[in-house]
């Protein structure tokens, strides 16, 4: 006979027991996921890391940069007349004073104009002349003719006036009368019609004469003009100072105002310095910079800031106040520090290269025992050569990493072993 078996009631070990082991895995999860931290971690070696402090110091608002020494300004050298070189007078890195002949050219069609331009001025001078004889012969005709007239209407008239005494005595007929009459009138229009003529000749040929005379100044002042280019053949200095550069050879063809050289004026000196654009905006006519040559510091002000940036960067131009360095040469290199802004106090940490990849906005902070790093939200503010202004994120006496952070990738924390 069967026996039946009861089956036995609670928790069972055996059977029961990956439902326990998953249950606390999920309750684990639960934790983890509600209580834990999520940051990503990374182990670096303290060796590795350049750590600072933060602290709160005078903040001097200024930028370093290099300069070269230029002259003050460069003369280019342009020939008004083009021609082909026959003889260097002087030759580059020669002190040149103003007037001296560097260049001597040589110009065929310029010698053709000039004999071109005289010959034209001798045709008109002869025809000036010409002219002049003939009017004078004009002239002479013309009062000829109006001696003439005078003496016919003097005779016309007696001749009238005595036929009028007969005519009224019934001495002679009136037909005689009335011609002697008729010849004295016209005797007198024509005489009338003859003076206006030989006024109007006489002031067209004054304006003619003024014509050909004022015609006759202009080719002369022509010919000067032209024998004047041909002095401007021999290249000279404008100034007093040194012949930097003459790139032309014998015998070569030069454009008028083609650049073949420059000279530079040495009574002063510059220094023209390339400047990141980050402070274009800053920077301004005015402003003082110094550098240090040997044991002795120098003081530059900003003379002039060049508008356009190229490749990344902004020319500018200083001038010397006060004192210059001895045996100051073309070229020499200055370092400079170029004052921004009067100095502050301020929340500062030294410059670093994690700025390259954070641009400012967040640095790893170290806890109180340095044995980890947390990123941080900072604000940065003005720079110079040595220290960042901290605006916000920040406190004095906290100690950050200022290395490089291209290795650390994304993660948030790092442990320092």
């Amino acid at each position: 006979m069967d026996r039946v078996i009861e089956k036995k009631k609670g928790f069972q070990l055996k059977k029961h027991w990956p439902y326990a082991i998953g249950s606390c895995l999920l309750l684990a999860i639960i934790c983890w996921v509600l209580f834990g931290n999520h940051a990503s971690t990374l182990r670096v070696d303290k060796d590795e890391l350049t750590i600072s402090e933060v602290k709160s110091a005078e903040f001097k608002d200024y930028v370093r940069t290099s300069g070269q020494v230029l002259p003050i300004q460069v003369i280019q050298i342009s020939p008004e007349e083009g021609g082909i070189v026959m003889e260097k007078v002087a030759e580059e890195g020669a002190k040149v004073r103003k007037g001296d002949v560097i260049l001597r050219l040589s110009n065929s069609n310029l010698d053709l104009q000039i004999l071109n331009a005289e010959a034209e001025l001798a045709e008109k001078q002869n025809l000036l002349r010409n002219t002049q004889v003939s009017m004078a012969q004009d002239k002479l005709n013309n009062q000829t003719e109006k001696a003439q007239l005078d003496m016919d209407i003097q005779r016309k008239k007696r001749a009238y006036e005595q036929n009028k005494r007969l005519y009224a005595e019934k001495l002679i007929s009136q037909e005689d009368y009335k011609q002697s009459q008729e010849d004295y009138l016209l005797s007198s229009k024509k005489h009338s019609l003859i003076t206006q003529r030989l006024k109007q000749d006489s002031i067209y040929r004054s304006v003619q004469v003024d014509q050909m005379e004022d015609n006759l100044q202009n080719m002369r002042r022509n010919v000067v003009l032209v024998r004047q280019r041909k002095d401007k053949l021999e290249i000279r200095s404008s100034i007093d100072g040194e012949l930097g550069l003459l790139d032309v050879e014998l015998g070569q063809s030069i454009q008028p105002g083609e650049k073949i050289g420059q000279i530079n004026d040495l009574s002063d000196y510059k220094v023209q310095a390339q400047i990141d654009e980050h402070y274009i905006d800053r920077v301004r006519q005015g402003l003082i910079a110094t550098f240090t040559r040997g044991d002795k510091k120098y003081q530059l002000q900003v003379r002039k800031v060049y508008p356009e940036v190229r490749e990344g960067k902004f020319r500018c131009d200083f001038v010397f106040r006060g004192t210059r360095p001895e045996n100051i040469r073309t070229g020499q290199t200055y370092y400079i520090d170029l004052e921004l802004g009067q100095p502050e106090q301020a929340v500062i940490i030294p410059r670093g290269t994690f700025f390259q990849t954070t641009g400012g906005q967040w640095i790893f902070v170290l806890d109180k025992s340095g044995s980890k790093a947390y990123r941080r939200q900072v604000r940065i503010g003005r720079q110079n050569p040595l220290y960042y202004e901290v605006l916000e994120g920040l406190e004095p006496g906290e100690r950050v990493v200022t290395s490089g952070y291209e290795a650390f990738k994304d993660n948030e924390v790092l442990v320092i072993n």
